[in-house]
C-alpha cells in the first residue's frame, strides 16, 4: 500500500544527501534478460541477518533476525538505510524477540514478530509500530503469545496471525487499534482446517501448518504445507468463511504418518505449499512449493516451482501454469537450493525468487503463457529470500539471506524492472526431471492432473531497542523444513555465475 508516496519520497530525497550509509551503487553486469542485452542489479545495500522484505512508496522495511530496519529506494542505484532497530524487548522476560524472519506493513504501520520456529523459553510475539517517519520508527504496541510466528499478514487495520503450536495451527486475527490501544483482548476472531473437519488434530504439525497467508479485499489465502491451500471470507473476521480448498490432500492421507515418513515427506514434493499470493485484481493466484530432491539419483522429483491458478471464480480454481524452479546440480537439501521462496504478482508481472537460484521477472498478463522477461543468478554470493515490486515498470527489490553457513550477502537488492512491451516470445525449454514447460498442467498435491491436460509437473546486547550489531542467522528456511512449468530449463538461465576466484 502506498501512502503518500509524493510527499515521503520527496522528504527521503531531501534526507539521502545527508546520510552516509553503505550502498553500492554499480555491481558488475553478470545477469542476462530476454529481449535486452543484460540485465543486472543496480545496487544493493548490505545489512545484517536481512530475510524478508516488504516495500511501501519509497521505503523498503526488512526484517533482520533480531531486528528490522527501513532503507530508502527512491534512487535504486543509491539505496541508503534509514534506521535500524535491535535486540527487540530485550527487557522482557524471554527477551529478547528472536528469528524475526518477516515483516508487514499497512499504511503508517509496521508489525515485527517472532520467533519464526519453535524455541523453547523464548519470548513469543509481535511488536506494533508507527513509521510515519521511517527514519525514526516508534513502537506503539507489544502482542505477547502462546504460539510463534513464521510469517504474519496486516491489512486494513487488521493483523493475521498463523499460530503454528496451538491445536489446529490456526488464522488469529487481531485489531491493530485496539492493540495500539492497549486493550486486553484485542483478537477478532481466529480459523482453522480443524474447525470444518477435526480430523486434521490428528495431522502430524509437519505436514500440516499455517506457513504463510495473502489477505486481499476480505480473503485470506492460507498455505497449509501437504494439507494444501485454503481460501477463507475473513470480511467478517468473527465469522470466517471457508470458500474453497485450492488443492492439497485430505486428513486421512496424513493422519498417523511415523516421524519418518513426516521427516521425508516435509522436504519434498508433490505438497509443501510454502508461499501465496493473489495478484492486482484477484483473478490470479500464486502458489509457491519451498521442496527438494532429495534422491536425485532416482530420475525423480524436483526442486519446488510456482504454479499460477485462475481465480477469477473464487470458488472455482483452476490450475492454468507452472513454473519450475531453476536447474540445479545438486537438488538435495544438502545442496544447491533453488527451490522457490517468496514472490509478488502485480503490475501484470510475477517477481520471484528463488534462493540460490537467483530472482526472475515475468510477463504474466496471459498467465497460460507467461513470456520470461529477466532472470539474474549468483550462487556464490546471493540467496534471495524475496523479490517485490518497488516501482513496476522502472525497479524491484529483493533481498538476500543468508542460511546454513552458506556465507552469502546480506543485503537488499535493487534491480532494473523490464519493459512489458519488450516481452519475447516464451523459448525457454522444460528444465530435466520431468517438468512440464509451456503452459501444460501438472499434478496437485495430491497426484491427480488438473483439467485432464497432457503434462507433469513437479509441483546488541544492551539497550531494548537500539541501533545494534545482528544477532545470530536462521537454522533452517522455516517450521521444521518451513524450516512446476513453462520451466527455466538450462537454455533460459543462461546467467553469469561468479566463482569464488573472481
Amino acid at each position: 500500500m502506498v501512502n503518500d508516496g509524493l510527499s515521503r519520497r520527496t522528504a527521503l530525497r531531501a534526507l539521502g544527501g545527508a546520510l552516509a550509509l553503505p550502498t553500492l551503487p554499480a555491481l558488475p553486469l553478470t545477469g542476462r534478460a530476454a529481449g535486452q542485452d543484460g540485465f543486472a542489479p543496480l545496487g544493493r545495500v548490505e545489512v545484517e541477518g536481512t530475510k524478508e522484505a516488504v516495500v511501501d512508496g519509497d521505503v523498503a522495511y526488512l526484517a533482520t533476525t533480531d531486528g528490522f530496519a527501513t532503507v530508502d529506494v527512491s534512487d535504486p542505484e543509491s539505496p541508503a538505510l534509514l534506521a535500524e532497530r535491535r535486540d527487540l524487548l530485550a527487557d522482557r522476560e524471554g527477551g529478547p524477540l528472536e528469528e524475526i524472519f518477516d515483516v508487514k506493513v499497512d499504511g503508517d504501520r509496521l508489525v515485527v514478530p517472532g520467533p519464526a520456529n519453535a524455541s523453547q523459553g523464548a519470548l513469543q510475539g509481535a511488536a506494533l509500530y508507527d513509521v510515519a517517519d521511517p527514519a525514526a520508527p516508534e513502537r506503539l504496541a507489544v502482542y505477547e503469545t502462546d504460539f510463534f510466528h513464521h510469517n504474519v499478514y496486516f491489512d486494513d487495520g487488521v493483523l493475521y496471525f498463523g499460530a503454528n503450536g496451538l491445536p489446529g495451527n490456526p488464522l488469529v486475527m487481531v485489531d491493530a487499534d485496539a492493540l495500539a490501544a492497549d486493550d486486553p483482548n484485542p483478537e477478532l476472531g481466529r480459523w482453522s482446517p480443524a474447525a470444518e473437519d477435526d480430523r486434521w488434530l490428528d495431522v502430524p504439525f509437519g505436514v500440516f501448518n499455517l506457513h504463510d497467508i495473502w489477505v486481499q479485499e476480505g480473503v485470506a489465502a492460507l498455505a497449509y504445507w501437504d494439507a494444501g491451500t485454503w481460501l477463507v471470507d475473513v470480511s467478517d473476521p468473527a465469522a470466517p468463511d471457508p470458500i474453497v480448498k485450492v488443492r492439497g490432500y485430505d486428513p486421512e492421507d496424513l493422519a498417523g504418518l511415523s516421524d519418518q515418513a513426516v521427516a521425508s515427506r516435509q522436504f519434498q514434493l508433490p505438497g509443501n505449499d510454502h508461499f501465496v499470493a493473489f495478484d492486482d485484481d484477484m483473478s490470479l493466484l500464486g502458489l509457491g512449493m519451498e521442496a527438494w530432491d532429495q534422491t536425485p539419483d532416482d530420475g525423480e522429483g524436483s526442486p519446488g516451482g510456482i504454479d499460477l491458478y485462475d481465480v477469477s471464480t473464487l470458488a472455482a480454481p483452476e490450475l492454468v501454469h507452472s513454473f519450475a524452479a531453476p536447474p540445479t546440480d545438486d537438488p538435495s537439501y544438502s545442496g544447491t537450493w533453488t527451490t522457490s521462496h517468496n514472490f509478488e504478482l502485480t503490475g501484470g508481472r510475477l517477481y520471484a525468487s528463488w534462493y540460490q537460484g537467483g530472482v526472475s521477472v515475468h510477463d504474466v498478463r496471459d498467465p497460460s503463457d507467461p513470456t520470461p522477461l529477466a532472470e539474474w543468478r549468483d550462487e556464490v554470493e546471493t540467496s534471495f529470500w524475496t523479490a517485490r515490486a518497488a516501482r513496476p515498470g522502472e525497479f524491484f527489490v529483493a533481498s538476500s539471506a543468508n542460511f546454513l553457513e552458506w556465507d552469502v550477502t546480506e543485503a537488499l537488492y535493487t534491480f532494473p524492472d523490464p519493459d512489458l512491451e519488450e516481452s519475447v516470445p516464451n523459448t525457454t525449454t522444460p528444465t530435466p526431471g520431468g517438468n512440464a514447460s509451456n503452459g501444460t498442467d501438472g499434478p496437485t498435491a495430491n497426484g491427480s492432473t488438473a483439467n485432464g491436460t497432457n503434462g507433469s509437473a513437479a509441483n546488541g546486547s544492551g539497550t531494548n531497542e537500539t541501533n545494534g550489531s545482528a544477532g545470530s542467522g536462521a537454522t533452517g528456511p522455516g517450521v521444521g523444513v518451513l524450516g512446476g512449468a513453462a520451466a527455466f530449463g538450462l537454455g533460459a538461465w543462461r546467467l553469469a555465475t561468479r566463482t569464488r576466484e573472481e
